[in-house]
């Protein structure tokens, strides 16, 4: 089999690739090292959609961040992902800080933001839009366009949509080596097993350098950042409404305090470089005391955010290129092996212009742009979310399907039919965590205590596996070893 185009890494950005390629009547493949979609930088993403003030300008970071949060309410909607467009500040807690609130100001402004998409607040105004603000907040930097999104659910929806547009997905698919000859790359998987292609995408993320070195010995300085966030229950709603920064420093934005799409709220990120080497790219555990650091820097902003109302913790690593920006650009010896390199925040932001500009990139290059498909689908099926629905809504389902009658997951009212409609979903879930990211089974205050057990027997039936086979996220994580009775 041979493509026209192999895109590596089934993130938030290489899902978005695949479905604007999905447009055009090519063969593409897109491959993932882990056993779902999501599984890298984008699953532990803060999910904030930034409004671009906080890139360096003249930057391609600060371009693609401006135009993907313009556009990201469009992708989200067509693709039925969670967004919301619930703008965010970053507070002032001196009059030193202000001048810094104006400088980014100032930055916002450069790169393309209009005054109507960013403004100065004072005290009062900041108090009104967040009761529950700090004291000593003196003012604030507020982005009325900046936005939250899931951002595995943006993944997911991508590559639902790609992947009903003709696109093949190969998981486990762990890139072990590239040649070019004849005009052709040929991929290997370290399980031995290979895919030939005409151009290739390199989307891997915090990998993504280390391919770029083994196809040609291309060298990119990639340090793998590590951020730890503490998740609270839904109950804290509305502690904060709008995405809450403190002034930013060298290692990033610093610890801020934000709702998701879904209502929780969440405290974090910790900012620590790892070891440049693959225990470094991998390790995803959360430190002994970094979450009462996280807290206690919250509580600069939003005093009342507790570590008492705490369902979870987690960690996710990110790309820091050296250089503090994106690559995006052809191999130096070959135009059709494309890198994307230090894809780190605003990544998620910048993902659809991203995509975008990939997708130019690679049509600018060939020349010759290639027929479009006649029924292509710009979305995907609309998945159910029976917590949200009217008591009539819910009634009309329950009778097309009676498996949208039985709770599965209490916490967050999750039925049988929506953990079906997940594993039988184009690149459906596989395991436990590839159905808790698509319905939310697992995500509440009991952790999936409850329904794990449930999901994993729904999991074993659609899949037509045994129950000993099913993982909680692919490789390494067994959850049932042997019967015992």
């Amino acid at each position: 089999m041979v493509y026209d185009i192999a895109i590596i890494g089934a993130g938030v950005v290489g899902t978005q690739i695949a479905r604007n390629f999905s447009k055009y009547d090519l063969k593409v493949a897109l491959l993932e090292k882990e056993s779902d979609v999501a599984m890298g930088t984008t699953k532990a993403n803060s999910g904030i959609v930034h409004a671009g003030f906080d890139c360096q300008s003249g930057t391609l970071m600060a371009d693609l961040n401006v135009k993907g949060c313009r556009m990201m309410e469009e992708v989200a909607t067509t693709l039925h992902v969670p967004y919301e467009r619930n703008g965010s500040l970053v507070v002032a807690f001196s009059e030193e800080e202000m001048g810094t609130i104006k400088e980014l100001y100032d930055r916002g402004i450069t790169n393309g933001l209009t005054e109507d998409e960013l403004k100065i607040i004072d005290r009062d105004e900041l108090v009104k839009l967040e009761p529950h603000i700090a004291d000593n907040a003196v003012g604030a930097l507020y982005a009325p366009t900046a936005g939250i999104v899931s951002p595995y659910e943006l993944a997911i929806g991508a590559a639902e949509c790609a992947v009903g547009n003709g696109v093949e997905f190969l998981r486990t698919f762990n890139v072990g080596g590239i040649i070019f000859e004849d005009g052709l790359f040929t991929i290997g998987a370290k399980d031995g097993r290979i895919i030939r292609s005409k151009w290739v995408v390199n989307a891997a993320g915090l990998f993504a350098n280390l391919i770029a070195d083994n196809f040609n010995n291309e060298k990119f300085k990639v340090i793998p950042r590590i951020g730890e966030y503490g998740l609270l229950d839904r109950d804290v709603y509305p502690l904060v409404t709008h995405t809450v920064f403190q002034c930013p420093t060298k290692m990033g934005k610093g610890i801020l305090v934000a709702p998701t799409t879904h209502h929780n709220v969440f405290v974090g990120p910790t900012s620590l470089d790892m070891e440049d080497n693959m225990d470094g790219r991998h390790d995803t555990s959360v430190r002994v005391g970094a979450l009462r650091e996280t807290y206690a820097a919250a509580q600069k902003s939003i005093p009342s955010v507790s570590a008492r109302d705490q369902i979870t913790s987690f960690a996710g690593l990110r790309a820091h290129w050296v250089e503090h920006d994106f690559y995006i650009a052809p191999a130096k010896n070959n135009d059709h092996f494309i890198n994307l390199i230090g894809i780190e925040s605003p990544g998620l932001a910048a993902s659809p212009a991203i995509a975008e500009y990939t997708e130019n990139l690679i049509l600018g290059i060939m020349g010759e742009k290639p027929a479009e498909k006649a029924d292509w689908n710009p979305s995907r099926k609309a998945p159910v979310f029976f917590r949200t629905m009217s008591p009539e809504e819910r009634a009309e389902l329950i009778a097309k399907d009676p498996a949208y009658s039985r709770i599965v997951c209490r916490c967050e009212t999750v039925t049988e039919g929506e953990i079906r409609d997940a594993i039988r979903a184009p690149a459906g879930a596989v395991d436990l965590d590839g159905v808790k990211r698509r319905t939310r089974a697992g995500m509440g205050r009991c952790q999936g205590g409850f329904c794990g057990s449930r999901v994993m027997e729904i999991l074993s039936e659609e899949l037509d596996k045994p129950i000993a086979e099913i993982t909680k996220f692919g490789r390494a994580s067994d959850i049932i070893y042997e019967r015992t009775k």
